[in-house]
C-alpha cells in the first residue's frame, strides 16, 4: 500500500480520501476546514497541520480544489509543493480547472524531474461516496499507469484522455453537456407540469422515450419525483449551482481560445450565471428547476 496526501477535503474530495483508506492505503490529509479533515481522520486518516507537512515523504499526493489559482498557489506560486516533495512523488490533482492552468502546473513539475497527472473527476457525491467515480486523466502514458492503482481505489471508470491538461479538456467538455442537458430537462419538466401533467409521469415518458438522459434516469431535478437526490432534499449536497457556473466558464474560455462554437453551452453558462446571481450559489445544480416552475 501506498504512503498518500491528501489536500482539499470538500463535498468530493473527503470520500475520496476515505476511500483510499478503505483501500487499505496510509493516507495523510490537510483542509483549511477543521470539521472536514475531523470527519475523515475518524475513518482512519492521519491529519496535517499544513499542506506542507501532507505531502513530506509520500508516494502521492492527491488534490481536489475549487480553482486555478488555488491549484497554481498549492503548487507553484510562491514556496509550492512542488519545491518540496521528494523526486519520487507522484501528483494527481482531481481539481477541475482550466487546461492551461493544468499544462503549467505539469511543466513546472516536469522540470524538477516529477510525474504529474490532471485527473479530474464525474460522478458527483454519490460516486465519491461509492468509489464509483469516473477520473479522466491527462499525463503521459508512464505516469498514467503509476497513478491508476490509486484512482481504482476511489473510481470505477478510470480513462487516459491524453498529454497534460487533456484530462480537464475532456472534463469540461463533459460538465458542457451536462449543464445543457439539466437545464433542457428542467425546461421540459416546468412546460408539461405547468401545462397541467404530473412531473413524476411526464418524467416517466420522456425517460423511456427519445428524451431520456442522466438527469431523468438518476438525478430528476423535479422535487418528491425521485427518492435520494437534491431536489427531493431542499436541493442541498450534489454539485453545486455556483461549480456548474465555474465549469461552463471554463468551457467558454476554451471556446474562445480555440474559436469553436458553443451556442448552448454560452446559453447554458448565462442561464447557470443568472440563477447562481439569484441566490442559488449553494444550492444543488438541479435547482434551476425553480426557474422554469411555481418552486420556492
Amino acid at each position: 500500500m501506498s504512503r498518500i496526501a491528501f489536500i482539499g477535503l470538500g463535498n468530493m474530495g473527503g470520500p475520496m480520501a476515505i476511500n483510499l483508506v478503505k483501500a487499505g492505503h496510509e493516507v495523510t490529509v490537510f483542509d483549511l476546514v477543521p470539521a472536514a479533515v475531523e470527519s475523515v481522520v475518524a475513518e482512519g486518516a492521519s491529519a496535517a497541520a499544513s499542506a506542507e507537512d501532507a505531502a513530506k515523504d509520500k508516494d502521492f499526493v492527491v488534490s481536489m480544489l475549487p480553482a486555478n489559482k488555488h491549484v497554481e498557489g498549492l503548487y507553484v506560486d510562491g514556496a509550492g509543493l512542488l519545491d518540496i516533495v521528494d523526486k519520487n512523488t507522484v501528483i494527481i490533482d482531481s481539481s477541475t480547472i482550466a487546461p492551461e492552468s493544468a499544462r503549467r502546473v505539469s511543466e513546472e513539475a516536469e522540470k524538477r524531474g516529477i510525474a504529474m497527472v490532471d485527473a479530474p473527476v464525474s460522478g458527483g457525491v454519490g460516486g465519491a461516496k461509492a468509489g464509483t467515480l469516473s477520473f479522466i486523466v491527462g499525463g503521459t502514458a508512464e505516469a498514467f499507469e503509476l497513478v491508476k492503482p490509486v484512482l481504482e481505489a476511489m473510481g470505477k471508470n478510470i480513462f487516459h484522455a491524453g498529454d497534460a491538461g487533456a484530462g480537464q479538456v475532456a472534463k469540461i467538455c463533459n460538465n458542457m453537456m451536462l449543464g445543457i442537458l439539466m437545464a433542457g430537462t428542467t425546461e421540459a419538466i416546468g412546460l408539461g407540469v405547468k401545462n397541467g401533467l404530473d412531473p413524476a409521469v411526464l418524467s416517466d415518458i420522456m425517460s423511456k422515450s427519445s428524451g431520456n438522459n442522466w438527469a431523468l434516469q438518476v438525478y430528476n431535478p423535479y422535487p418528491g419525483v425521485m427518492d435520494g437526490v437534491p431536489a427531493s432534499n431542499g436541493y442541498q449536497g450534489g454539485f453545486m449551482v455556483d461549480l456548474m457556473a465555474k465549469d461552463l466558464g471554463l468551457a467558454f474560455d476554451a471556446a474562445v481560445k480555440s474559436q469553436s462554437s458553443i451556442p448552448m453551452g454560452a446559453m447554458a453558462r448565462n442561464l447557470f450565471a443568472l440563477h447562481a446571481a439569484n441566490g442559488n450559489g449553494g444550492l444543488d445544480f438541479s435547482s434551476i428547476q425553480k426557474m422554469f416552475s411555481d418552486l420556492d
